[in-house]
C-alpha cells in the first residue's frame, strides 16, 4: 500500500498548524486580558453603580452584561486573530437557519435569562429578602439570570427558575419594615369579654419586640361552639422569620400567663353525643323541652321508662 499520499496530508497539517500556532498562542493570550477586562469592568461597574442607594439589583443586572459583553468581544476578537479569515458577518451568515433552531432548543434558557434580566430592574424583591413561593419559603440568597436561589429556614437551598418567580405570584415577607401578626385566643361563655380583652392587651404591650404604634388589638373574632374567640393583633419590626417566631412565641406565653393568673377561662373544644331511640314512643320524654326540641301540642308520647316491655317469650324471633 502506498502511504504517500496521507503523509502528505499530515506533513501538511503539521505545516499548516506550526504556521497558526504564532496566531493560536496571541489569540489565548488576547483572551485571557479580555478576561480580566471583564472582570475589571464589572468591578467598577458594580462601584459606580452602588454609589446609589437601594440599587442593589439595577447593580448586579448592569456589572453581569459589562461582563457578558466584554467576554463575548473577546471571543470575537480571538477567533479573528486565530483565524484571519473569520468576521463577525461570517459568523451571522453561517448560523442562519441553525440560529433558529438554537433559538427553540434553548427557548427555556433564553426565556429565563430574559426573566431574570428583568426581576433584577424592575426589583420585586432583593438579594436578602425572604419570599414565599408555592410551597418554597426562606432568603434570598442569589439572582441569577437564568434562576434564583433561596435557603429555606431548615437550611436548604431551592433553586427556582426565573420564568416562574416572573409570571406568578409570590409573597415578599420583608418588603416593608415592619409586619403584622395575628393568634385567636378563646375564652370561656362566662367570662367578661372586656377584662378579657384588657389582660390580652396589657400582655403583649409588655413583651419586648412588639410596636406600640401601631398598637396591639384584640377583636372579638368569633362565638365558637365552646368558647368566645378573641383575635389578637400585633406588629413588629423586622419583620425576619426569627423575629416573628420570637415574638409570637413570647406574645403566647404572656397572654396564657395573663389570662390565667386573672381567672379568665381557655376553654378547650367539647363536644356532647345524644343517643336516642328511633322509635317515637320509646323516644325521651317530650314534655319538657329538650335539646333545642319544643314539646308538641296535645298528647305526647310517654317517655320510654313507662311503656312496658312484652315478657322475653313474647318478643320476635330476628332472623339469622
Amino acid at each position: 500500500m502506498d502511504f504517500s499520499l496521507a503523509w502528505q496530508k499530515l506533513n501538511q497539517i503539521g505545516h499548516d498548524l506550526m504556521l497558526a500556532l504564532p496566531n493560536i498562542v496571541f489569540g489565548l493570550v488576547v483572551f485571557v486580558g479580555f478576561m480580566l477586562l471583564a472582570r475589571g469592568v464589572r468591578a467598577l461597574v458594580q462601584r459606580v453603580t452602588r454609589s446609589k442607594k437601594d440599587n442593589y439589583n439595577l447593580s448586579v443586572l448592569l456589572s453581569r452584561l459589562a461582563y457578558v459583553a466584554t467576554l463575548i468581544l473577546g471571543v470575537l476578537v480571538t477567533v479573528t486573530i486565530v483565524l484571519p479569515g473569520f468576521t463577525p458577518a461570517s459568523l451571522v451568515s453561517a448560523l442562519g437557519v441553525g440560529g433558529i433552531a438554537i433559538g427553540f432548543a434553548f427557548k427555556d434558557i433564553f426565556q429565563n435569562f430574559l426573566a431574570g434580566i428583568l426581576l433584577l430592574f424592575t426589583e420585586p424583591f432583593r438579594i436578602g429578602d425572604q419570599i414565599k413561593y408555592k410551597d418554597f419559603e426562606g432568603t434570598v440568597e442569589d439572582i441569577q439570570t437564568r434562576a434564583t436561589a433561596i435557603k429555606t429556614y431548615d437550611g436548604r437551598r431551592v433553586i427556582i427558575p426565573n420564568a416562574e418567580l416572573f409570571t406568578n405570584a409570590i409573597t415578599v415577607n420583608t418588603a416593608y419594615d415592619k409586619r403584622r401578626l395575628q393568634y385567636d385566643v378563646g375564652i370561656g361563655y362566662g367570662d367578661d369579654i372586656a377584662r378579657a380583652r384588657e389582660l390580652m392587651l396589657e400582655a403583649m404591650r409588655e413583651v419586648p419586640g412588639v410596636m406600640q404604634d401601631p398598637a396591639p388589638e384584640a377583636l372579638v373574632m368569633d362565638l365558637a361552639e365552646s368558647s368566645v374567640n378573641i383575635r389578637a393583633r400585633w406588629w413588629v419590626d423586622p419583620p425576619r422569620q426569627a423575629d416573628v417566631l420570637d415574638a409570637q412565641d413570647k406574645v403566647l406565653e404572656a397572654i396564657k400567663n395573663k389570662l390565667s393568673a386573672n381567672g379568665i377561662d381557655l376553654p378547650f373544644p367539647t363536644r356532647q353525643i345524644l343517643w336516642h331511640d328511633q322509635t317515637e314512643a320509646t323516644d325521651g320524654n317530650r314534655k319538657q323541652q329538650r335539646e333545642g326540641w319544643p314539646a308538641g301540642p296535645g298528647d305526647v308520647p310517654p317517655a320510654r321508662a313507662e311503656v312496658p316491655r312484652p315478657p322475653a317469650a313474647e318478643q320476635p324471633e330476628r332472623s339469622q
